[in-house]
């Protein structure tokens, strides 16, 4: 039977990795991912779980580790956070490349400087062209459920290819949280055992990731692309299983929440989406026709998707919780990649870029707000008026009170 627990993120992988029986993990401590990895060496140590567990000496022989495993067959796993992730970075693009379908949960954590605990998308973005497959849970119990979908994904025989369970550190992965824990008769149904086509073997030799030729890179480059196109119509069929399977719905690629009769919405990914919507009934009570747009794909990116999505609205608020200094209109990775994908599209709407959340602090209500008062300004005008606003920095509005006059009369009856 399915199991109500109470517990972190980082609990709901662990349980999720335990479900999948996974054959080996590769750790390195670094916050705020470690707990994932204590949590599985404490169940090994128990009993409660059969794994083999290698200590990596730091990130690059981490991953390395889990890559030669996945090399020998094994269902492997790893994670890292904040410069534990770009320390690393030499080794995604073979993994990818070998077509290893190792997973990795990364804990998001701020870049030196100012590398503090706190969430920022920045780490996981800097490796977003090195194919692997990624996007962000919001709460404990996406966490669970995107790893297992990913392995499902990842490891199918037309994909093979690692993936990324990313999640907010601090918010998601030390706030303990409900979430169900499924049975182990669902997930044996849902995911299969990993079983490689090719592995190394001495009995039976391969060659994996060969120096080649400058003729055979090109065609190598091609698969990995093609393959990565793919993946899309895996994500739809999984979901729906995945559904089907659990009881659990989700949206293959963009959430929507409160968008029916909105004029304007935020388009962000992550925890953060918590704190939005409950800013948007606010922010509906005060007369703003505004929703929200939560992706849970970035990499392949839902392109298509939010192109069928957007054109409802006239004004898309695209919140960047991660930097990338120098990027068009003073934006970040998640605005410019929204811009791109519209880019082409008739009717799109206004595209406004927005920063905030950056080393680890809270988009607050008054924040929200804030941006809400600036996109309506935007909708009047009926052009952008900034090309890119880092809130509570170069905001150009008169603060938010008709909102927060409706949030306080509200409150008392909440």
């Amino acid at each position: 039977m399915p199991i109500k627990k109470k517990g972190t993120g980082l609990t709901a992988v662990a349980d999720a990795w335990q479900l999948a029986d996974i054959d080996v993990s590769a750790s390195y401590p670094i916050r705020p991912y470690t707990a994932v990895m204590a949590e599985l060496a404490k169940r090994i140590a128990n009993g409660t779980m059969q794994c083999e567990m290698v200590h990596g000496e730091g990130e690059h022989a981490q991953f390395s580790i889990a890559h030669g495993a996945s090399m020998a067959g094994a269902r492997a796993t790893t994670g890292s956070s904040g410069v534990g992730v770009t320390y690393a970075f030499e080794t995604y693009s073979p993994i990818a490349g070998s077509r290893c379908p190792i997973q990795a949960l990364v804990g998001d954590r701020t870049l030196d400087p100012p590398g503090d605990f706190g969430s920022e998308h920045t780490d996981c973005l800097t490796l977003r062209d090195n194919g692997w497959i990624f996007g962000w849970a919001q709460d404990a119990q996406e966490s669970l459920d995107n790893s297992l979908m990913y392995f499902r994904i990842g490891e199918d025989p037309d994909i093979m290819l690692p993936q990324i369970v990313a999640m907010d550190g601090y918010f998601v992965t030390h706030i303990a949280q409900d979430y169900i824990m499924p049975d182990q008769d669902q997930v044996d149904k849902f995911l299969p055992k990993f079983n490689p086509k090719f592995r190394l073997d001495v009995k039976n030799p391969v060659i994996m990731g060969p120096q080649i030729e400058p003729e055979m890179g090109p065609p190598l480059e091609w698969d990995r692309h093609v393959v990565m196109t793919k993946v899309k119509e895996k994500i739809v069929e999984v979901t729906e299983e995945f559904g089907k399977v659990f009881g659990r719905k989700y949206a293959p690629f963009v959430e929507e929440y409160l968008t029916e009769d909105a004029d304007m919405v935020f388009v962000l990914q992550g925890a953060h989406a918590v704190t939005c919507r409950s800013a948007i009934k606010y922010l509906r009570e005060a007369g703003f026709k505004i929703g929200l747009c939560r992706l849970r794909w970035f990499r392949p990116f839902p392109d298509t998707a939010l192109a069928q999505i957007l054109t409802k609205f006239k004004v898309a608020g695209v919140i960047d919780t991660g930097t990338s200094y120098g990027a068009p209109c003073s934006g970040g990775v998640l605005s410019t990649e929204v811009k791109a994908a519209m880019s082409e599209v008739a009717g799109k709407p206004i595209i406004q870029s927005f920063t905030s959340g950056l080393g680890g602090e809270t988009i607050t209500h008054e924040e929200f707000f804030a941006m809400a008062e600036m996109m309506k300004q935007t909708l009047q005008a009926g052009k952008i008026i900034q090309g890119g606003t880092w809130v509570n920095f170069n905001d150009y509005h008169e603060g938010a009170s008709q909102i927060n006059a409706a949030k306080h009369e509200a409150a008392p009856s909440k």
